[in-house]
């Protein structure tokens, strides 16, 4: 058996309001849309990873997911501009990554980075 992928699936009463963050903001494609739920994504080829934590480093909350990005501090600039409150960071962690913290549009906390 080989696993294909890994999907994160965000419980949202309002589909259309992650158009705004995940789309807009981060860039991803919509993939499929059902109408009752929206797949965003990338053809880009991805590592599938799968993270158990009971804390999320430098004393920080466990986030819901964790996005790595080519330009952090470019990611940063979006959600400021797009009006999301960045909740922690930008902070250069002493394991090698650059990244803050943001809430989605259904409040899941997101971890967004980018490796040194």
């Amino acid at each position: 058996m080989v696993v294909r992928r890994i999907i994160a699936n965000i419980e949202a009463r309002d589909i259309a309001a992650a158009k705004r963050f995940y789309h807009d903001v981060l860039g991803l494609d919509l993939l499929m849309d059902h109408g009752w739920i929206a797949t965003y994504g990338s053809d880009q080829e991805m590592v599938v990873q799968v993270s158990f934590a009971a804390e999320g480093g430098s004393g920080t909350k466990v986030p819901d997911l964790s996005i790595e990005v080519d330009d952090v501090d470019a990611a940063l600039d979006a959600m400021k501009a797009a009006g999301f409150a960045i909740e922690y960071g930008p902070a250069d962690e002493p394991w090698g990554v650059r990244r803050f913290y943001v809430r989605d549009p259904f409040g899941r906390l997101v971890n967004i980075l980018s490796h040194r």
